[in-house]
């Protein structure tokens, strides 16, 4: 059984200042939030200077989140184990270092490498994060206006992520010196990393340390099998799903996660305690956070190069048109944290999740034309892309501050650091996940449409050498339908969320104001 190190040394509230801990938790949280998606808007740019294949660079993206999912369970462990506040100072450094080798990186290894570095220092940092805030803040509407602002910066962290990596990959240099602009979407890591490690001595108690050990086969196969299963997803939407290596790599992470799970039950001091799948409302409260981010992920990505690619936007006005995505966002989560502890959390999660499948719907909506004679249509910013990021922004911060809640709600203090890395866990994964999957049926739909295209021209005659535009035009004609086809699957995706919170979010609201542990069976 665990027990706590009696020698810890308790938050004071009297010597450590609530907003500023507040502050710094969030600072951190939107640094490694944002990071799964500054990147995205760069890419074009990254893929030119380094050398990027097409089917490598998606992994600039995917690398990050994987790692930071994978790792997520260890760093909730280490933060148990060894004090929250101390794994979270180690892992803000990491994770500058890591960011200011990817900000020199001179070719696509030293770049992929030092995501992949990036992704275990936010894992280290993330789930101590939030249990932090479990340990610092009182049971109450204190806590729930905390834990509102840390939903919040998990929702709107992808969002800023595109802005900013929209406004820094825009510019030429800085401080008078030439350098290229997406290399600053990584370096900007590191002095806010450094500045958060220095301070959080400060403003952090350190939390009570417990004892046992590190299930290192655990974390092995947990994160060998993810990055199989996501390798193979990828690798199946390039080459199909007849590819060997495809099939190959699928059957090895399914095998993986298989022996994870043998792993678990056989280990004195698991990675991953079933036992905190035990309540029905913090189990049905991780599928939700699986499933939404999985479709929101897939949004930012195939609509930050859809308005590049097909509407022709610069990379700063790409990152601003998502900037409705922050407000609305931030809107929502005001909105939720005030009526959280009056609504039961499954009226205002079930809302939430209903508005982002109708917004996943609009978006499907977006017009193209994939049958000769090809026309270049494109779908209005204001008509077509406006409207729906509003309504998905609002719909995600409703559940994102509620599930945030029910998912940590009455976790045993020596389980709060690793169920809230499971949370984080639920949605990197979930993000890396459903853009695998995704991308494969958009990829799918494009080499159909390239292929039915190419027979349709050579059946009517029209097969000779196309023009430059005429191809510009199949191109982007071929991604909206692509991106499309991924945005009504992500709906399908949502709608079963929504499912899932109504039916098994049970948790009244008046149980969110009260503390301590769910009784505890004995025998």
């Amino acid at each position: 059984m665990t027990t706590t190190d009696t020698t810890a040394t308790p938050p004071d509230s009297g010597t450590r200042h609530l907003g500023w801990a507040l502050v710094l938790i969030c600072v951190a949280q939107l640094m490694v939030v944002l990071d799964a998606t500054i990147a995205n808007i760069a890419l074009p740019f990254i893929q030119k200077d380094l050398d990027f294949s097409a089917a490598t660079l998606t992994w600039v993206v995917t690398g990050y989140s994987l790692t930071f999912g994978g790792l997520l369970l260890l760093g909730g462990r280490l933060g148990d184990l060894y004090g929250r506040r101390a794994v979270f100072v180690t892992g803000l450094l990491v994770f500058a270092a890591a960011s200011l080798v990817g900000g020199v990186a001179a070719d696509e290894p030293m770049l992929l490498i030092s995501r992949g570095f990036q992704g275990a220092g936010a894992a280290l940092a993330a789930p101590s994060a939030l249990a932090l805030i479990t340990t610092t803040f009182p049971a109450g509407p204190s806590r729930n206006r905390a834990f509102a602002v840390y939903a919040m910066m998990s929702g709107v962290g992808a969002a800023v992520g595109l802005i900013l990596g929209g406004w820094l990959t825009g510019l030429d240099g800085v401080f008078g010196l030439d350098i290229e602009g997406w290399r600053l979407t990584f370096l900007i890591n590191v002095p806010i990393g450094i500045a958060a490690a220095l301070v959080a001595p400060a403003v952090l108690a350190e939390s009570d340390r417990h004892t046992g050990e590190l299930d290192i086969p655990g974390a092995i196969t947990a994160t060998g099998g993810l990055l199989s299963v996501v390798y193979g997803l990828t690798r199946a939407g390039s080459d199909g799903w007849g590819d060997a290596q495809a099939v190959g790599f699928l059957i090895g992470g399914v095998v993986l996660l298989g022996l994870f799970a043998l792993v678990e039950t056989r280990v004195e001091h698991p990675l991953l305690p079933f036992r905190i799948f035990a309540s029905q409302t913090r189990a049905s409260s991780f599928v939700a956070m699986m499933l939404l981010p999985a479709a929101m992920f897939a949004m930012f990505f195939y609509l930050s190069q859809y308005i590049q690619l097909v509407k022709g936007y610069s990379p700063l006005h790409a990152g601003v048109a998502f900037l409705p995505f922050c407000v609305f966002m931030v809107l929502a989560a005001t909105i939720a944290s005030n009526l959280v502890n009056r609504i039961d959390p499954r009226f205002l999660a079930g809302t939430g999740t209903l508005i982002t499948a109708v917004s996943l719907w609009g978006f499907s909506r977006i017009p193209h034309d994939v049958t000769l004679p090809i026309s270049d249509v494109e779908g209005g910013y204001w008509s077509h892309i406006f409207p729906w990021i509003c309504t998905m922004s609002f719909g995600m911060g409703l559940v994102f501050v509620t599930v945030t809640l029910t998912a940590v709600h009455h976790l045993r203090t020596e389980d709060s650091g690793i169920g809230s890395g499971v949370l984080n866990t639920m949605q990197q994964v979930g993000g890396a996940l459903g853009l695998a999957i995704l991308s494969t049926v958009a990829t799918h739909v494009m080499k159909s449409d390239s292929a039915d295209i190419s027979a349709a021209a050579a059946g009517s005659g029209q097969g000779g050498e196309a023009s430059q535009d005429m191809i510009a035009t199949i191109t982007h004609q071929v991604f909206a339908h692509g991106a499309t086809t991924a945005f009504l699957v992500g709906a399908v995706m949502a709608i079963v969320g929504s499912a899932i919170v109504w039916l098994f979010l049970d948790v009244k609201a008046s149980e969110l104001a009260t503390d301590g542990p769910e009784g505890v069976h004995v025998g």
